[in-house]
């Protein structure tokens, strides 16, 4: 065989089998860099038609974690897929930096604003903080091969962005939205600060659950509102139950659904209670009360204004009304404190009851609080329920465990308490009804998003955007000392105060004297010290980027966020659009889940299942990583695992040794040269050209679809399948054994070229420094970078009324694995080595016979064994195997005759030519004639 090799067209290649992802892709990025590759593709992208997309700040506060690896990585293969599809698409990152979560990491370092620091002290040190944590995640997306405009991001806290915060607030404010309010919102504890919608979530919550009595004042007004004016014995209460003791001080009212029926029960004959009548069986047995009686009915609208006793201060309260009380449970009554609650603030106020507000920002009641003076909010539940039993007010007491708001970043409970605070309204101006129809005008991938977000609008309460914290864009407003309201010119004011911000940052508002705006009105006014809720910050990032950065627009083509965004900054930038432009900020919106383990849980250094994004680059490369992002179904939970990993890093080194085989057999291939019209190439190249072409096609729709885990499915399945064990497979006979620049070499060598310029560009937006890598090893002229193509377009279409079309070779494809099943039964009884060992009798019924004959003698090529015949079926044969193919039966059996030395193939004709006595003539062709002529295979 020896003094053959060098007759044979071996497959060369310098790019390398093994990838070293780890150690190779920082070399990339080098390349990328000094290229200057971002700015090379916006130049590309002049005067294209553009694809807007906005990249949603992630927070400046700590290392990338694997869901904000995902997060990036889908959204660079959006982007990356858009430029290859000829649209100019811009990528500009941007960061939040303001916030609680950096003022207490500066908190620990450097102590309280106006202890050991001073306010403007802390201010650098939190801007200096906020500028280390963008600059360690740019350098950890940057690894991950994302590709943006790194070097000019968008900063929250960049003066110029402050300053546009500030007018984007002037807008709204212009245009009606904003009022300032006391109603109830969530109040972080250990924050000391109010909290938006969007950072709170819900955990288990122990609760004491209690029902108090309260008793009625007037019994025979009461009694009147029966029917049947009810007698009995015994003092005559209304049982409310809450798990929340702590709010009773404040307590104004009691709240009955005016639709239901409510019973009066007569308890062991000492007194009488009125509960709903559906929950009278259940309550009476949490009392513990055995004798019992229903003295009469009516509905709870009938008791309107009654008038009750509080359970332990000296003030009337009155019935009121309001269907949010349900008999889900407790006893169909509930207590209404108008400071701790959002259904109890909208009833008091239909009410005009006063506000009740006894707890201060510490969390602490006010000094001249009854009872519970100066006590902290968390310590006085058990206080308060020895009292109600002193004064014989208490029915019950329980622990529950039940699901309760908690402060995202403490993690502890939250309570719900009004402040005077600043509120964008959701039904002044209509806001909430406007966002309700922009939402249905928005395409939501996945469907289920739209119907998320409407009930999330439907039912929020106004939009609390005032915070008091330190670290903040300011809410710049000047406030009249007696009245509150707003300086008369404050649209201007706002104007000359963001001119300012945008040169100095927010500290331009701190350190301002009011008197160099307002003069001799100064002293008449008060100068806000409330800060922005950061969700306001990002949500307007629409203005402050989308409408400033040139290369960008409004409003943006696509958000793409996880599903939590729903609540966040998904809706702060709808309803803040609204409110400034009355048009939505997106066109689509697109979500995908968390990243959890095998067991559904979140990732979590207490339970040790985290999986960072820099482990898996240091041990398997960020293309692996791209690769399991590509593979996931991201509308559902996003599962990981070391295990989910290694078969990933499988699949990659399969895509990886498909390209390496293509370039390899591209040895010695100029394409200026060597390049085959279609019209010329062998039928099962043009073949394997048009699957390409028509994967190419669905490959485009999905990533315009945002269905990246569809093409890696459909790639992977090309790679092995299409290629792997069809094509490259059959042709590895022609492309080693036939003259090299014979048309059956260079007609394969031309498919393969096809196949790798097309397979490169559907790597490039997933497998970015694969793809990167492949491309400098492509035979022929070309520019510096895979990113700087378009999809590959010069893949010619095989007619479909052609004999061998697609229809065709997908029934040869069946012939060929029924014809593989058997040779693997022959193999596995010992009856036959190697398919090359292999003669095979193909007998068929005519339509199936007229297919297979159109191969001439080259069927055997692509059922790869040495002989092969066809035969019209013959129902008097017994000893054929019958196949899985209709009309198809088998025969095969081992040959005797001479392999050849050179091909390997079992031929009779091997040795007849006496110069060259251990090769067939199809090789002595080819090494010493004019070379073998192949039509097909």
């Amino acid at each position: 065989m020896s003094e053959y090799k060098d007759t044979l067209n071996l497959p060369k290649t310098d790019f390398p089998m093994k990838a070293n992802l780890a150690e190779r892709e920082p070399a990339i990025l080098k390349k990328w860099d000094n290229l200057n590759l971002y700015k090379k593709l916006r130049e590309q992208g002049e005067g294209l038609p553009r694809f807007v997309f906005h990249d949603g700040p992630p927070y400046a506060n700590g290392h990338i974690h694997m869901g904000t690896a995902v997060n990036k990585i889908l959204k660079d293969m959006v982007v990356k897929s858009k430029t290859i599809s000829g649209f100019d698409a811009a990528f500009i990152p941007g960061w939040d930096c303001h916030g609680l979560p950096i003022e207490l990491n500066v908190e620990k370092k450097v102590g309280k604003p106006g202890h050991k620091i001073s306010v403007n002290e802390f201010r650098k040190a939190c801007r200096d903080y906020a500028k280390s944590q963008v600059d360690i995640q740019r350098e950890e997306f940057k690894r991950l091969g994302v590709q943006a405009d790194w070097d000019h991001p968008y900063l929250t806290m960049a003066p110029s962005y402050e300053a546009n915060i500030i007018r984007s607030l002037a807008k709204i404010i212009q245009n009606g939205h904003v009022q300032r309010g006391e109603s109830p919102i969530n109040w972080c504890l250990d924050c000391c600060s109010a909290l938006a919608e969007a950072e709170v979530e819900y955990a288990d919550k122990t609760s004491p659950a209690i029902d108090v009595r309260f008793k009625v004042i007037d019994e025979s007004k009461f009694l009147a509102s029966f029917k049947n004016k009810p007698n009995g014995n015994g003092p005559i209460s209304v049982p409310i139950w809450t798990t929340t003791p702590w709010t009773l001080p404040a307590n104004q009212a009691a709240v009955l659904n005016p639709f239901i029926e409510y019973a009066l029960v007569e308890c062991d004959g000492k007194e009488r209670l009125l509960v709903a009548e559906s929950l009278v069986e259940p309550v009476m047995k949490r009392y513990g009360i055995e004798q019992y009686r229903v003295l009469g009915k009516t509905l709870g609208s009938t008791l309107e204004h009654i008038k009750l006793q509080h359970p332990f201060f000296d003030r009337e309260v009155p019935v009121i009304l309001a269907e949010f009380v349900t008999v889900e449970a407790g006893t169909g009554a509930v207590h209404c404190a108008a400071a701790h609650g959002v259904d109890d603030y909208k009833t008091a106020k239909q009410y005009k009851l006063p506000m009740i507000n006894l707890i201060g920002d510490d969390g602490c009641y006010l000094q001249n609080t009854p009872l519970i003076g100066g006590m902290h909010v968390t310590k006085v539940n058990d206080l308060i329920i020895e009292e109600l039993k002193k004064r014989n007010a208490l029915l019950h007491f329980e622990k529950i465990t039940h699901s309760f708001p908690h402060c995202w970043r403490h993690k502890t409970p939250i309570i719900f308490r009004a402040t005077p605070q600043w509120f964008i309204s959701m039904e002044k101006n209509k806001l909430r009804e406007m966002a309700l129809t922009a939402i249905e005008w928005v395409n939501w991938v996945p469907e289920w998003g739209q119907n998320r977000i409407f009930s999330m609008v439907e039912n929020r309460p106004d939009w609390c955007i005032s915070r008091q914290r330190t670290w903040g864009t300011p809410i710049t407003l000047f406030l009249h000392k007696k009245t509150g309201e707003m300086h008369p010119n404050t649209m201007a004011l706002m104007e000359e105060v963001a001119k300012r911000v945008e040169k100095e940052g927010l500290e331009a508002w701190f350190n301002l004297d009011a008197k160099e705006l307002l003069g001799k009105e100064a002293d008449q006014y008060n100068k806000s010290n409330d800060t922005l809720d950061v969700w306001f910050d990002s949500g307007v990032s629409h203005e402050c980027v989308l409408r400033l950065r040139p290369e960008l627009g409004f409003p943006a083509d696509l958000y793409l966020e996880g599903s939590d965004q729903h609540r966040g900054w998904f809706q702060s930038s709808l309803l803040t659009s609204l409110a400034i432009n009355e048009f939505k900020p997106f066109k689509t919106v697109l979500t995908h889940g968390y990243v959890v383990d095998i067991q559904k849980r979140k990732m979590s250094k207490s339970l040790g299942n985290v999986i960072a994004p820099e482990e898996i680059i240091k041990t398997m490369g960020a293309d692996v990583l791209r690769l399991w992002v590509s593979s996931i179904d991201y509308r559902g939970d996003i599962f990981i695992s070391n295990e989910i990993l290694t078969r990933v890093s499988e699949s990659y080194r399969r895509l990886r040794n498909t390209a390496r085989f293509l370039l390899a057999n591209l040895a010695g291939f100029d394409p200026e040269k060597d390049l085959v019209p279609a019209e010329k190439m062998l039928a099962l190249d043009k073949w394997v050209v048009d699957k390409a072409r028509l994967l190419q096609e669905e490959i485009i729709q999905d990533f315009d679809a945002y269905q990246f885990h569809l093409i890696y499915q459909k790639v992977h399945q090309f790679c092995s399948i299409d290629l792997g064990s069809f094509y490259l497979d059959i042709i590895k006979d022609r492309q080693y054994t036939t003259q090299a620049n014979s048309l059956a070499r260079r007609s394969a060598q031309t498919a393969m070229y096809h196949i790798i310029e097309a397979l490169v560009r559907w790597f490039a937006p997933i497998l970015s420094f694969t793809a990167e890598e492949i491309w400098q090893y492509i035979p022929g002229k070309r520019n510096e970078s895979v990113f700087l193509n378009t999809w590959y377009a010069n893949l010619p279409a095989l007619a479909n009324d052609a004999m061998m079309n697609q229809a065709y070779w997908e029934k040869l494809r069946q012939v060929r694995d029924a014809v593989n099943k058997e040779l693997e039964a022959l193999r596995n009884a010992g009856k036959l080595g190697a398919p090359l060992e292999a003669e095979v009798h193909l007998y068929c019924e005519p339509e199936l016979k007229t297919k297979l004959d159109a191969l001439e003698n080259e069927l055997r090529f692509v059922l790869i064994t040495s002989s092969a015949d066809v035969h019209l079926a013959n129902s008097h044969l017994t000893d054929v195997v019958a196949t899985d193919v209709p009309g198809l039966s088998l025969k095969i059996e081992p040959l005797t005759v001479p392999k050849c030395e050179r091909c390997w193939h079992r031929r009779a004709d091997v040795g007849i030519n006496p110069g060259f006595p251990t090769l067939c003539e199809r090789c002595v062709e080819n090494v010493d004639g004019s070379g073998e002529v192949r039509k097909y295979a």
